[in-house]
């Protein structure tokens, strides 16, 4: 059965409805993360950018001689923490 021009119109219309929702719904959850990063931030619960990183202790060293955060200082560093079992 063909549509008629009201029937696909209204079609349409919903279809723009939608789409408009979902980004409105997209905007919506992006400020409200934004607004948490903000909060956290402004508590002092963030990261703490303004101190050292500390020693990293335990071991042992499977590939090579330990580290300090001085030797890697300006350098970007991947921690990965593992455990066998």
């Amino acid at each position: 059965m063909p549509l008629t021009t009201a029937s696909r119109g209204g079609r349409i219309l919903r279809v723009m409805i939608s789409r408009c929702r979902s980004v409105v719904a997209s905007v919506l959850a992006g400020l409200a993360l934004f607004a948490v990063t903000l909060a956290v931030g402004a508590q002092g619960r963030g990261p703490a950018l303004d101190r050292p990183a500390p020693e990293i202790v335990g071991g042992p060293w499977i590939n090579g001689e330990p580290l300090a955060p001085a030797a890697l200082r300006g350098r970007v560093v991947l921690v990965e923490f593992w455990t066998y079992g």
